[in-house]
């Protein structure tokens, strides 16, 4: 064996490897019944992360502006605040936060429909700690997602 395709594999991770052995993992989402692309797939992780800085940076104008007097110092907590509030509110109500409307994404339970406030609640304050959403499965989804039963599909 040649020392490039030992370091290749080895910097490509255990998935890579599994799947040279012939291991096949499907495509995210499919052990949920979900399609592979198109509306209602399982929503990618650059359009997860813009959604959640659309939404963090709203919150912070806000926060920054019109609560704290342009105090930067007490815009973090109000910020944070903010945006546990929306997401609560948002998700709980229509399903998307308005950087995940603006995105093409919608919060949805893993048999599809609505999460309920318990669920909801759950998967906010789960993404308020940042590490939960940090950890994501084989299906893209975070562990607040994981946790709540719940999966970002896109619209």
């Amino acid at each position: 064996m040649d020392n490039r395709q030992a370091i290749g594999s080895w910097l490509s991770g255990p998935r890579a490897a599994a799947e040279e052995m012939g291991v096949d993992f499907g495509y995210p989402g499919q052990r949920l019944g979900l399609p592979q692309q198109g509306p209602g797939s399982v929503a990618r992780f650059g359009r997860r992360l813009g959604a959640v800085l659309i939404d963090w940076v709203g919150c912070q104008v806000i926060a920054y502006g019109l609560i704290t007097g342009g105090d930067l110092a007490a815009a973090g907590n109000w910020t944070l605040g903010l945006f546990v509030a929306l997401s609560i509110v948002t998700v709980g109500t229509v399903g998307s936060t308005p950087g995940k409307r603006i995105l093409g994404l919608r919060v949805i339970a893993e048999g599809g429909g609505r999460l309920g406030i318990a669920r909801v609640l759950l998967r906010t304050l789960l993404l308020a700690l940042v590490v939960p959403a940090l950890i994501w499965d084989r299906d893209g989804r975070g562990l607040h997602d994981r946790l709540a039963r719940a999966v970002q599909v896109r619209i």
